[in-house]
């Protein structure tokens, strides 16, 4: 009689058990986490500041696309001179991109550029910007994700 009361508990206890894998499993749903330390180009200009002067940087189209021809606009709130850009790999070596740059007035200034795409599928990039003004060399950077959709 002891043994059939210990077999018919352990059998109440697998039952039991049992019972808890059978229900539905808890679907955990991916939230994407955007870094806001990047450029977010499809909300606003990108800007910097350094030493009293405003550094804004916009690249189209907005979501940055890998091989395809990226036009890039930089500002600055005064004129400079010596404006040079490149763009490069912030976490991993990609080569080095010199964007070639044109001005009308040493404030605004426009270059196109492409770089190439990342087997993972997050690649931030860093924008290089070094000029001088009043004849000081300074320089800033801008970091932001490709194929940012």
């Amino acid at each position: 009689m002891r043994f059939l009361t210990k077999c018919a508990f352990l059998l109440f206890f697998i039952a039991n058990l049992v019972g808890c894998d059978s229900q539905p499993p808890i679907e955990v749903s991916k939230s994407e986490v955007v870094d806001q330390t990047l450029c977010q180009f499809a909300k606003e200009v990108c800007e910097q500041s350094v030493n009293n002067q405003t550094v804004s940087l916009m690249i189209n189209p907005v979501f940055t696309p890998s091989e395809k021809p990226l036009d890039i606009q930089l500002t600055f709130s005064v004129p400079v001179s010596d404006v040079q850009i490149r763009i490069e790999g912030r976490d991993m070596f990609m080569g080095v991109i010199p964007v070639r740059l044109e001005t009308d007035d040493q404030k605004s200034f426009k270059g196109t550029a492409i770089y190439g795409s990342c087997s993972s599928n997050y690649m931030v990039w860093r924008t290089i910007v070094s000029y001088k003004q009043d004849g000081v060399s300074k320089s800033t950077w801008f970091d932001f994700l490709a194929d940012n959709q």
